[in-house]
């Protein structure tokens, strides 16, 4: 573990976050962003990937709004990008070590799932993965009043757990998601998915969810 930072114990709680982190689900998401622009004349790029990773789906259709150059039109872009990404979700598939580790804590401490995703979206793709039963608790976007970067989700998930925010350790692959997780108090964990992420706010980074760190943190050795 790098630095310092160590999660305060006993641990009570392991909350993680879906694409990209969980699952597999981003080279879905980046299909779907570059059908959709297409549709639209546009070519989708890394660039367009870095600013909309771990967007709320509200404020990714008024990003693509923008990109997409189609004003006043967030709404109906941002269900057309549902469809297109719920159509994808079918083939989600967890990332490397992820069903391993979610199975081996299931019975040491409460496990969750919090996703800025819609709870249509989550609910295909832990379908598609084998996980649909795999967590205590789950919340989605489309359940708070105010997605990631914002705490909400994080700390409804720990209400529901009946835990308290700060033993618990959150994991995240976004700058939105660790924000949000350290706004409600928790161990962030960070494991970047994507080429130019940066998470300077975890309180580490680790390369997967496989990692030794990891393990530690979350006291499976």
């Amino acid at each position: 573990m790098t630095g310092h930072a160590s999660p305060q114990r006993p641990l009570e709680a392991v909350i993680f976050d879906c694409d990209g982190l969980l699952l597999d689900t981003e080279l879905h998401w980046t299909t779907a962003e570059t059908e959709l622009f297409a549709r639209y004349g546009k070519v989708f790029g890394p660039d367009h990937k870095l600013r909309m990773i771990g967007s709320s789906m509200q404020v990714t259709g008024v990003i693509l709004e923008e990109l997409l150059e189609q004003p006043g039109r967030a709404t109906e872009i941002g269900e057309e990008m549902l469809e297109l990404v719920e159509a994808e979700m079918r083939a989600s598939e967890p990332m490397p070590g992820a069903a391993d580790l979610v199975a081996e804590l299931k019975g040491r401490a409460p496990i969750a799932l919090a996703s800025n995703s819609w709870r249509r979206l989550i609910a295909v793709a832990l379908h598609a993965a084998s996980l649909t039963d795999a967590f205590d608790v789950i919340v989605c976007g489309d359940e708070v009043p105010h997605p990631k970067p914002a705490p909400d989700i994080y700390l409804e998930a720990a209400r529901l757990l009946g835990v308290d925010p700060a033993h618990t350790i959150a994991l995240e692959d976004s700058p939105n998601g660790v924000a949000a997780a350290r706004a409600a108090g928790m161990f962030v964990i960070g494991i970047p998915s994507f080429e130019g992420i940066e998470l300077p706010d975890a309180h580490f980074i680790a390369a997967s969810l496989k990692s030794d760190e990891v393990r530690r943190a979350l006291e499976l050795d």
